[in-house]
């Protein structure tokens, strides 16, 4: 039995011997002052796929699609009072704010608190979301101290500026939508009839679509980044070097952003309001929370002048669900 043994045991050696020696040897010592022109030639050449010429198309549809987005909710902010809260940023569409405690505050320290309304406007609708403006997706990172050399513009237009659409400096910075709004503050419009508003309401409802859709089609080819702790946008392979994260007190105002990949929601917020039903009463109160549905507050404010939402919105909205009790509205 010994002689078996040892005669396996030698078996065993050779054969674990035999595939060491097979074994291929890697070191780990690389020449980065050879790999550093192949990388960068790599780069150099990626730049040149972009923009992509399918994509062109799509990016133009979407400024096209937030020009009307935009003309169209300002049209229809003249027939359909917004309320805004003074101490978060609830707002509520619809002649009568509601009367709903879910004040936080402005920085979450309270609870349960009634809401202090007052007129809202555009930007409480269209959450103004923006990003550094860059001459190409490829260029160097933006530093801490270069922070203030980059214009700020929307961050749906310069996704679409990336992906090759030609944008006026006027849209892109801003200064035609301040002229109309303008114009519009000096001059006092005829009032619109029902059919005008409910035609309008439809046309704003499908360029928010048609924006949304056409987002997440560039997000697919073109990257782009949010921090995680708040709601800064970088369009562009990295996030930038500015330290301007200010969500945690030890890190103060000057804090560094941690990247992630953005979503459609990121660019384009959609703004949650409380949907108010035919069958509900003409305040909300807060015992009926449980009954209310909500909806994107683009899409309620196309709702109340008669445009039709998409079926996607009647679970959100809950068309068909329960009136609340009336004893206890009255209750309230």
């Amino acid at each position: 039995m010994a002689f078996m043994g040892r005669i396996a045991g030698a078996q065993l050696c050779s054969e674990l011997c035999g595939s060491l020696v097979n074994l291929r040897t890697y070191s780990s010592r690389v020449d980065w002052k050879q790999l550093r022109p192949v990388i960068l030639r790599r780069i150099k050449n990626r730049s040149k796929d972009y923009p992509v010429r399918r994509m062109i198309p799509v990016a133009q549809e979407v400024v096209r699609a937030r020009e009307i987005l935009t003309q169209g909710v300002s049209i229809l902010l003249r027939a359909v009072p917004v309320h805004s809260c003074k101490f978060c940023p609830e707002i509520h569409v619809g002649a009568m704010a509601h009367q709903m405690k879910t004040c936080y505050g402005f920085k979450r320290m309270i609870k349960d608190q009634p809401h202090k309304w007052v007129p809202g406007g555009l930007n409480n609708i269209l959450v103004p979301v923006e990003a550094f403006h860059l001459e190409n997706m490829f260029q160097d990172e933006i530093k801490h101290d270069q922070r203030f050399d980059y214009n700020r513009v929307p961050a749906v237009l310069e996704l679409c500026h990336q992906a090759g659409a030609e944008i006026p400096d006027g849209v892109l910075y801003g200064r035609d939508q301040l002229f109309v709004a303008t114009e519009d503050n000096n001059q006092n419009p005829a009032p619109l009839l029902p059919d005008e508003l409910r035609l309008i309401g439809q046309r704003t409802l499908e360029a928010w679509e048609r924006l949304r859709l056409g987002v997440t089609k560039l997000l697919l080819v073109y990257p782009s980044k949010v921090c995680e702790n708040c709601s800064e946008v970088h369009v562009g392979l990295s996030g930038h070097k500015a330290r301007m994260c200010g969500v945690f007190k030890f890190e103060g105002w000057r804090g560094k952003h941690i990247w992630k990949k953005a979503e459609v929601d990121d660019l384009v917020p959609q703004k949650i309001v409380w949907h108010q039903r035919p069958h509900d009463p003409p305040v909300l109160v807060n015992s009926g929370r449980d009954y209310y549905g909500h909806a994107p507050a683009v899409v309620e404010l196309c709702v109340q002048v008669g445009a039709r939402a998409s079926p996607r919105y009647n679970c959100m909205m809950k068309e068909h669900g329960l009136a609340a009790p009336i004893q206890m509205d009255q209750t309230t």
